[in-house]
């Protein structure tokens, strides 16, 4: 068992699948754990195998991120448990349908647990981080942040968002103690994609990966000081000529006149 504490860990949708590998990844690393999820039978289960486990001290809170009153029960829990020094932010869900076949119902609660949620967690946690001037924030996206037309769009998206999210907070926070990583899995062996209604059973197998693999991958990722991890790229050189491209972009995104072609077409 692990005896030295790290302090405490915060990890949303914990209750299976990424949310549960990290917590018992995180617990071995020395946190004690606060698992939010809805499912309490599920997160007692859990918390009583990892305490038995690792020794650590896990603690459950219920809540519906979804629901604005348990979204503001686990903000405040973050803002006032200074042992708290890790979020995964790790509850979402997906939709795998085209957005003509899509219930909006269900792609309002999508977009409120992928990116409201999200939010205001990550906002609960860097203002309580940046004030001991530590922290980590860890952010899970996907990789159809970088594929809009993959799955339906209203999903890649919110995926799209907590990327940038991550990077506009990494910018904002490196320098004042907090850690912010956006992880991006790819097709992962997880309960999301029943709930989403298509079977993951019904992918090649060859693209997905386990969850604990996912998991053990992108803390190498962290350890590594990494701000985007993909766990399923084999060249990181990959991402960094994409940002090299889009930087290559950012002096002409914005400028007084429009583009010559534009101009040209303007002017016959």
């Amino acid at each position: 068992m692990t005896t030295s504490t790290q302090g405490k860990a915060l990890i949303t949708g914990s209750s299976s699948g990424i949310g549960a590998v990290y917590a018992d990844r995180l617990a071995r690393r020395g946190y004690d754990l606060v698992l939010v999820a809805r499912d309490t039978t599920r997160l007692q289960a859990l918390a009583d195998k990892l305490h038995a486990a690792t020794g650590r001290q896990v603690e459950i809170l219920g809540a519906d991120l979804t629901r604005k009153q348990d979204l503001e029960q686990v903000k405040q829990k973050l803002l006032a448990d200074s042992d708290i020094s890790v979020l995964v932010n790790n509850a979402g869900s997906a939709a795998v349908t085209s957005l003509l076949d899509s219930n909006l119902d269900q792609i309002d609660t999508m977009i409120s647990l992928n990116v409201t949620a999200l939010t205001h967690l990550a906002a609960a946690a860097a203002t309580s981080f940046v004030k001991r001037g530590n922290g980590t924030i860890i952010n899970i996206a996907s990789i159809v942040a970088l594929a809009p037309d993959m799955l339906n769009g209203s999903y890649s998206g919110s995926k799209a968002y907590v990327l940038n999210l991550s990077e506009s907070m990494h910018h904002e926070l490196s320098g004042k103690g907090v850690r912010v990583q956006a992880v991006l899995p790819g097709a992962t062996h997880t309960e999301l994609w029943d709930r989403a209604g298509f079977s993951v059973n019904h992918l090649p197998q060859e693209i997905v990966m386990p969850a604990e693999t996912m998991v053990d991958a992108a803390l190498v990722g962290l350890d590594l000081g990494e701000v985007v991890t993909i766990p399923s790229l084999p060249e990181a050189s990959d991402w960094t000529r994409l940002v090299d491209a889009r930087n290559h972009l950012r002096p002409n995104l914005s400028h007084k006149q429009p583009a010559a072609r534009y101009l040209q077409a303007v002017r016959q």
